[in-house]
Order: C-alpha cells, then sequence, then structure tokens
C-alpha cells in the first residue's frame, strides 16, 4: 500500500541506515493522534523487515519535552529501538533518558510529514557525520562563543567544560539518541552566562514558520524581554506556559545538512539548515546541562557568523572547512 506514496525510501532509510534494524529485535513506534497517518506508516514498513513491530499512539503533549504517560514510558524501556514520529518533542524527557539507559537506540521525529522523508530525510548521513563531528570536536574544545548578524542579534556565550553533541543519524550504537532527519551540532551553554540580543528570523518552536523578527533581551542567561508582533507575544505566551527555567537559555546549535536547503516552519528541519544556528530555552539537562525545565523551545536564525573563541566558524551563514567556507 505504501509504495506508491513515495515516502517509504526516507522510513526504509532511518530503520535500515540510520539505526541499523536488525531481525529479532523489537521496535517501538511512539506515535499520537495529531500524527496517525505517519506513525501507522513507519509500523508497517518496519514490519515489512520481519522485525517485532509494537505501535502506540498516545494523546497529542501540549508542548515539547512534556512528559509521556506512564504506560508509554513503560514500553519505552523495553524496545531495542524506538521511533517517535509525535507532533511535540519526547527527546528531553525522563521517559527517553531512561530508555537511552536500557539501551534503546532512538530516533525521535517530531511533526515529520511526508515531504520530509521525501526529501532531507534521504540525506547523506556520512557526509552529515564528517562536517557535524568536526564541528563537535572544535565547539567542545572553545570556552566562549560570539554570535552576531546583521539584523541585530550580538550575544556572548560561555561554553566551558561543556562537551558538544554531533547529531549525525547514526545511531547504530546501544543508547544512541538523536533526530532524524539528522544534521546538528549543539552544547548547552554555562547557565547564568548569557548576555546580549538574539534576534530570530526563520522559525520558532510552537510557533513556526517567523514572519517577524522575534527580538530577545538576555543577561545572565534569562530573557528579560521580547519584542516584536504577534509572533513575538506568542513565543512569549508558550514560555509563561513552563516553569521558573523556561526562559533560561538551554542550547547552542549549529544546522549541518546539505540537503536541508530552505525552511519549512518545522524545527525539524528548520534547525538543521546548514550554517544557520539555533538557540533553545528551558531543559537541558538531558544533554549536558544543568537546568530541569518541562519544555524545551529552540528558534533558528539565518545568516549567523559565529566565532569561538575569537575564530570564525560561520561567516553570516557559511561553515568553515578546511580554511575555506561552505
Amino acid at each position: 500500500m505504501l509504495e506508491n506514496m513515495g515516502y517509504t525510501e526516507g522510513i526504509r532509510v532511518a530503520l535500515e541506515t540510520c539505526l541499523g534494524v536488525k531481525k529479532g529485535e523489537e521496535v517501538l513506534i511512539v506515535g499520537d493522534t495529531d500524527n496517525l497517518e505517519i506513525a501507522a506508516s513507519f509500523a508497517e514498513v518496519t514490519a515489512s523487515l520481519g522485525v517485532e513491530v509494537s505501535l502506540i499512539i498516545m494523546k497529542p503533549r501540549e508542548m515539547h519535552g512534556i512528559e509521556p504517560s506512564k504506560s508509554v514510558a513503560a514500553a519505552m524501556l523495553g524496545a531495542d529501538v524506538i521511533l517517535m514520529p509525535t507532533s511535540k518533542s519526547l527527546t528531553h524527557t525522563d521517559a527517553r533518558e531512561a530508555a537511552s539507559k536500557r539501551g534503546a537506540r532512538i530516533a525521535s521525529m517530531p511533526a515529520i510529514t511526508r515531504e520530509i522523508l521525501r526529501g532531507p530525510m534521504k540525506a547523506d548521513y556520512q557526509r552529515i557525520r564528517e562536517i557535524s563531528e568536526r564541528l563537535a570536536d572544535i565547539l567542545t574544545k572553545a570556552s566562549k562563543a560570539s554570535l552576531t548578524t546583521d539584523l541585530g542579534t550580538n550575544i556572548e556565550l560561555e561554553i566551558t567544560g561543556r562537551k558538544a553533541i554531533a547529531d549525525t543519524g547514526i545511531l547504530i550504537q546501544p543508547g544512541a539518541i538523536g533526530n532524524l532527519p539528522a544534521g546538528e551540532v549543539f552544547c548547552a551553554p554555562i547557565e547564568d552566562k548569557g548576555d546580549g540580543v538574539l534576534v530570530f528570523n526563520v522559525s520558532m518552536g510552537g510557533v513556526g514558520r517567523l514572519h517577524e523578527q522575534i527580538q530577545v533581551e538576555v543577561r545572565e542567561g534569562k530573557v528579560i524581554s521580547i519584542k516584536g508582533g504577534s509572533e513575538a507575544k506568542d513565543f512569549e505566551s508558550i514560555l509563561e506556559q513552563g516553569d521558573a527555567n523556561a526562559f533560561n537559555i538551554a542550547e547552542l546549535g549549529i544546522g549541518t545538512n546539505p540537503e536541508a536547503i530552505k525552511p519549512i516552519g518545522n524545527l525539524l528541519v528548520d534547525e538543521k539548515l546548514m550554517g544557520t544556528v539555533h538557540i533553545a530555552f528551558g531543559d537541558n539537562s538531558h544533554f549536558g546541562g544543568l537546568q530541569k525545565s518541562n519544555i524545551h523551545i529552540d528558534g533558528v536564525i539565518s545568516k549567523p557568523t559565529l566565532k569561538l573563541d575569537g575564530e570564525v566558524i560561520i561567516d553570516a551563514g557559511k561553515v568553515k572547512w578546511g580554511g575555506e567556507f561552505l
């Protein structure tokens, strides 16, 4: 039934190339009622590989980073491989972390669509791995990050001692966790050290594709003002629905997927756009930070210039590679 839908190949790439699913393994698909068809398609293709597959459909979470139900969390502890084509991300949850510690290989795919499966999902993951791992090494060794854009972004973050993670899409080791489609490098900045201004102009979690800029002023790692139009008000409302740490900077990330070439209003792809930078707010406790929150919200900035300890790593959206820029 799925062969004529055009996105079966993308699902197979996720299962075979990225997760290395093998016969004898138990695969769990976690979906929700807002993304039911995609989740069912993943289950059907998985079953065609001759492995044991279970499909759980839950109530959609209200926000990225909100825990799944106890029954879903329990099911996750028994799976070898977990794919999460949900409408909201479960990456930054205790349930996901517990499953990872048990050795499950996990792909998080919030709000994935047929179009994403046909396009960015079928990227060259070895190339993504090469770019991402090199940038992660540079980021891990750095102490200071300076981010600027022509639109007014101007902020310094301290990242001393924070290990950067390369989201390569190659999730074949026990406990591996990543987004699919993949293609980013990220770390948790020191929680109370960021000062400056961020101007988001691509996408914002919970808001979508931005039609107007959102200007955010930050002091000591915490948002002190948000300016802009209706989309800025929507973003502020999302943070207000969170807990005390929702307004704190949580993540510095770089997009590294060459097949993600234009924003679509979906963070799953937009934060992977090659040469963009994304900054997140809320929880970072699941990737090396000290900050617990009940939400995790990313915003994407295009054509950034990023300096690490004074060295230009990205120049107006061009990633430095071997002395030149991609």
